[in-house]
C-alpha cells in the first residue's frame, strides 16, 4: 500500500476525512494517515483501541513513537495517559495494553537506528517555555540529527507565519482551529493533520487557544519498512 506517499507534496486531513481501515485484531480500529508498506509498514496512524486490548510483546524493529490522544496506554514499563509522548527506539519490545480503551496517534519505522534514546514526557506535566512569536509556547519533546519533536501552545489571536526548512514537517492539531490568513473559509478544526514539504510558508491565524504535536526535519532520511 502507498498512501500520501509523495513527501513531496502537502497533505492535510481533517477528522471528517479520516477513513477507517480494518485492523487484523478485533476491537482495534485504524486512521491511516501515510503508509509506505502493508502490515509492516512505515506508517502514520491515529489508532482507537477498545476497553481491556492486550497485546503478546513484541518488538519495533523499525521504531515506534506515539502520542495518547485520549485514554490510557500502557505496558510493561508504565501508564501513559493522555498527553504522553512516548519514543521506542529501533530493537526495542514491550507488551502493551489498555484497560479503559485509548486512542494514540503513532508512527512506525521512521526512527535513525543510531537514536536509541528510549523517552515518555507527560506533556501536561512538563515546563513550557516561551516561542520564537508572540503568542507562542514550546515543549521540546526530543531532538536528533534533523529531526526536532515539540508541542506548540499559540494564545487566541495570534498569527502564525514560518517557513518549512528542509526536511518538512508534520502538525496534529489537538486543542483549537486554525484558519488560513490568505482564505478565512478554510478553517481546520480539532484532529486535523498536516504535512508540508520544504519551503512551504505557513500562515494561520488562531481564533483561539491552540495546541499541537508538531515535527520538522525528519523526511529528510525516508526510511522505508522492508518488503514481506
Amino acid at each position: 500500500m502507498r498512501l500520501n506517499a509523495d513527501f513531496d507534496q502537502t497533505v492535510i486531513i481533517t477528522p471528517e476525512q479520516r477513513q477507517s481501515s480494518p485492523s487484523p485484531v478485533a476491537g482495534v480500529e485504524r486512521f491511516m494517515l501515510d503508509r509506505i508498506g502493508g502490515e509492516i509498514a512505515r506508517a502514520t496512524t491515529i489508532v482507537r483501541f477498545a476497553p481491556d486490548k492486550f497485546f503478546p510483546e513484541h518488538s519495533h524493529d523499525g521504531g515506534e513513537e506515539y502520542l495518547v490522544l485520549d485514554g490510557v496506554f500502557s505496558d510493561q514499563y508504565g501508564d501513559f495517559p493522555t498527553g504522553t509522548y512516548v519514543r521506542n527506539p529501533v530493537g526495542t519490545s514491550h507488551s502493551p495494553h489498555t484497560i479503559p480503551g485509548c486512542t494514540i496517534f503513532v508512527k512506525l519505522w521512521q526512527f535513525d537506528p543510531e537514536d536509541q534514546k528510549q523517552i515518555s514526557v507527560n506533556t501536561h506535566k512538563s515546563t513550557w517555555k516561551p516561542g520564537h512569536q508572540s503568542g507562542q509556547e514550546i515543549l521540546k519533546l526530543h531532538h536528533f540529527k534533523n529531526e526536532v519533536v515539540t508541542m506548540e501552545r499559540w494564545q487566541a489571536g495570534s498569527k502564525i507565519d514560518r517557513l518549512v526548512f528542509d526536511g518538512g514537517m508534520e502538525i496534529l492539531l489537538l486543542e483549537g482551529r486554525l484558519i488560513e490568513a490568505a482564505d478565512p473559509a478554510r478553517i481546520y478544526p480539532k484532529g486535523t493533520w498536516f504535512r508540508f514539504p520544504a519551503a512551504t510558508r505557513l500562515m494561520f491565524n488562531c481564533p483561539e487557544d491552540c495546541t499541537f504535536f508538531c515535527k520538522t526535519g525528519h523526511l529528510l532520511e525516508r526510511i522505508e519498512a522492508p518488503a514481506v
